[in-house]
């Protein structure tokens, strides 16, 4: 029987519900159990592709092209599950299945209605694949109370009658803060919460209490006596150092057995949580230290590049030592040119993704200032083509080469696949067609070199990796930057599509065209940061 529970979440946004419910999942997975996690996000979007991160953060991509809400990179993260596209859903593309449902005449001319159209529709959702699993843990966006909210909540509610309470449950989160003037934990925020939770039918049956301190127990009683729960069922979220000591943490405050409580299953003796506390440990107690310059374009939100930050944490603990990142905008560079005393201190550079002209010349410049300085490099996707130009400019004396996708230039390193391969046998051969101008979406098969540094990394000549991308390396200027030094040394398997680009003569420099950083967990650190860290700590201990 799949047993299902709902989070939800009060008082206020960014509490960490999707941390939160990727604990769980990892708790529930140490006790043996077989689990999956969804997220349903009310905005109205179809999905956060074509959102701007400063307002959304960083868009995760599945393995079958999914673009997601970042909490699902989390979700990853914990449990070492892949998502897939059902695992996500919004209010926009519920509203757009049920209206192009209603123009098909599926509803048989009735009138379509938020209860039950829209309602079923979610319960479609969340069930939908589930029968393997012994526990599917459903994130709600959003706060209890947001008016967008509504029509997941009553689907949880009408979940909860058709599958039976010994089926389902609510975890709901909410905020104790600290007043210090009156010396003492606030209850009343989790109080008003809970009872706009009740309001609409719900009655949760954990409190998860985001707190800065213990919870004594005369406020742990008054809130089970507001509240109508078991007084060991309300669970200090305490902050901690580091989001990997929130299994830890939680199982210490009884949320696991809580939970195994309520749906009647064993929860006598501990998971284990070995896993857990080795990379703690590794975080917590590192060998030394190196500073990682991040030159991107979207640093004013750092959750833009919130998988890039993990993944280089996830390197650091494979090198047992701390990863200080360095964030720089690329504009800065671009204004100042002073470029060298802005990087002097750095182990390694790294230019990310992105899209758009802006601050490309900054990032440009990052790049040429690790090949000519020796400094451990990484160019991801964006950074990846940035590398390519500067090679094609300093090296191959292209001095007008670009991007298509910054308006015509004479010299298109980087362009839509339509712009150098349509109409010839290049773009015949792709399988599946024409596929210039469109986003490249989830994982495709790449092959590397044999002898080449990204195989010897990798330990492997065919690798997997997740794509989200436009433009792609123009395939005819090959010939021409390889004469440089400059190798590519990752293709598709047809031979068309530059996958990954090295200066074997450099003490490592690794461009790729996808997005390693999706891929790295904190337990199975992807072996592209684990092998960039480790130069970086080389070059530290070498200075």
């Amino acid at each position: 029987m799949t047993r299902f529970v709902f989070i939800t979440g009060g008082v206020v946004s960014s509490l960490g519900k999707g941390i939160a419910s990727a604990a769980l999942a990892a708790l529930l997975q140490a006790r043996g159990y077989k689990v999956r996690m969804r997220k349903l996000d009310p905005y109205l979007n179809v999905d956060p592709g074509t959102m701007s991160p400063y307002q959304h953060g960083e868009v995760f991509i599945t393995d079958d092209g999914a673009e997601t809400d970042l909490d699902l990179g989390h979700y990853e993260r914990f449990t070492g599950v892949h998502a897939r596209r059902a695992d996500n859903t919004t209010t926009g593309r519920i509203y757009s299945d049920v209206i192009a449902r209603e123009r098909r005449g599926d509803y048989l001319g009735g009138t379509v209605q938020v209860i039950p159209h829209i309602t079923d529709a979610i319960k479609d959702v969340v069930v939908a694949g589930t029968e393997e699993y012994d526990f599917v843990l459903v994130e709600i966006g959003g706060t209890v109370g947001d008016i967008e909210s509504l029509p997941f909540l009553e689907a949880i509610r009408q979940l909860r009658n058709d599958l039976g309470h010994n089926q389902t449950m609510c975890v709901h989160l909410t905020l104790l803060p600290y007043i210090p003037s009156a010396g003492e934990l606030k209850t009343k925020p989790t109080q008003h919460s809970v009872k706009e939770l009740q309001n609409v039918g719900i009655q949760p049956q954990v409190l998860l209490c985001r707190s800065d301190r213990p919870i004594p127990e005369n406020e742990r009683r008054k809130i089970a006596n507001f509240c109508n729960v078991r007084s060991e069922a309300v669970i200090a979220a305490l902050d901690v150092d580091t989001i990997y000591a929130c299994p830890i943490s939680y199982h210490n405050e009884g949320m696991d057995r809580e939970v195994l409580r309520y749906f009647g299953l064993p929860f006598e003796g501990s998971p284990d949580l070995t896993r857990w506390e080795k990379i703690v440990h590794a975080i917590r107690e590192p060998e030394g230290e190196v500073k990682v310059a991040v030159v991107g374009k979207y640093t004013a939100l750092l959750d833009s590049y919130k998988s890039l930050a993990e993944a280089l944490l996830h390197g650091g603990i494979a090198n047992n030592v701390r990863v200080k990142l360095d964030w720089i905008e690329s504009e800065e560079f671009e204004k100042s040119g002073d470029i060298a005393e802005r990087l002097k201190d750095a182990d390694a550079i790294l230019v990310p993704g992105g899209f758009g002209e802006r601050g490309a010349e900054g990032k440009i410049q990052a790049v040429r200032y690790a090949r000519e300085n020796g400094i451990p490099f990484l160019g991801i996707c964006f950074g990846m083509q940035m590398a390519v130009i500067e090679c094609a400019r300093s090296l191959a004396g292209l001095t007008k080469a670009s991007s298509t996708e910054f308006g015509p230039t004479s010299e298109p390193l980087v362009g839509l696949m339509t712009e150098w391969a349509n109409g010839n046998e290049l773009m015949r051969r792709r399988e599946g067609g024409d596929l210039g101008g469109t986003m490249r979406l989830g994982a495709f098969p790449a092959r590397l070199a044999a002898g080449s540094r990204a195989a010897e990394i990798y330990g492997t000549t065919d690798i997997r990796e997740r794509h989200r991308h436009r433009w792609e390396v123009n395939l005819h200027y090959k010939d021409r930057l390889e004469k440089t030094g400059l190798r590519f040394s990752g293709m598709s398997p047809d031979g068309v599509l530059p996958e990954v680009v090295e200066y074997p003569d450099h003490p490592w420099f690794i461009g790729v065209q996808y997005h390693p950083e999706l891929l790295s967990k904190p337990f199975d650190p992807h072996p592209l940061f684990a092998g960039f860290i480790g130069a970086a700590r080389k070059r530290a201990e070498s200075k």
